[in-house]
């Protein structure tokens, strides 16, 4: 999909449509650098959430999902118990997939044990997979959907124990954390714009 230009005049992305929260998540997130464990931690675990479902139904849910998993408090989520997962399966505000709850609670307790030996450690196991910067922002129709880097670190983390983390949901947490800048030719965030 090509750049399209908003209401505001400026070009953008052409997933980012028109939608309110799509606009600011595009403007204001995507493709901006993220660091820091908890941080990173909240973008892999709902990454996993979005895996088969569009972003926008993730992202009206964030603050919902925010509220569930104790704010993506790493050591938090890491102690949910039977009682919790009741709780989120309960919980319409969020994406009640045993599976992917599953995955977010024990992802939290690999994270925990990661982070607990070096605080700082997801954040660098993660960024050190990051692919040099682009100095030419990419056309709209070349961006892909996984690179050799998010199936390297996909495979890393799934040797750590992570779940839920295949090399397309991880190439997503790439753009959207500013690993990758894919912000296409004519969008004012692309690189040289």
């Amino acid at each position: 999909m090509s750049v399209i230009v908003g209401a505001d005049g400026r070009a953008r992305c052409g997933w980012a449509g028109s939608a309110p929260e799509y606009l600011r998540y595009h403007d204001d997130e995507w493709g901006t650098v993220l660091h820091g464990d908890r941080e990173l931690f909240e973008r892999m675990s709902l990454e996993g959430f979005q895996a088969g479902l569009s972003w926008i139904t993730i992202l009206r849910r964030r603050d919902t999902f925010r509220a569930a998993f104790a704010g993506f408090d790493i050591d938090a989520v890491a102690a949910f118990d039977d009682a919790d997962v009741a709780r989120l399966m309960a919980d319409p505000g969020i994406i009640r997939n045993a599976a992917k709850v599953d995955a977010t609670i024990s992802n939290a307790r690999v994270a925990a044990e990661l982070v607990r030996e070096a605080p700082g450690a997801l954040d660098a196991l993660l960024w050190s997979f990051a692919p040099p910067a682009r100095t030419v922002a990419p056309r709209a129709g070349e961006i892909p959907a996984t690179t050799p880097e998010s199936v390297a670190l996909s495979k890393e983390l799934k040797k750590r124990g992570f779940r839920f983390v295949g090399p397309t949901t991880i190439y997503a947490l790439m753009q959207a954390t500013g690993m990758v800048d894919d912000h296409a030719q004519g969008c004012w965030r692309a690189a040289g714009a």
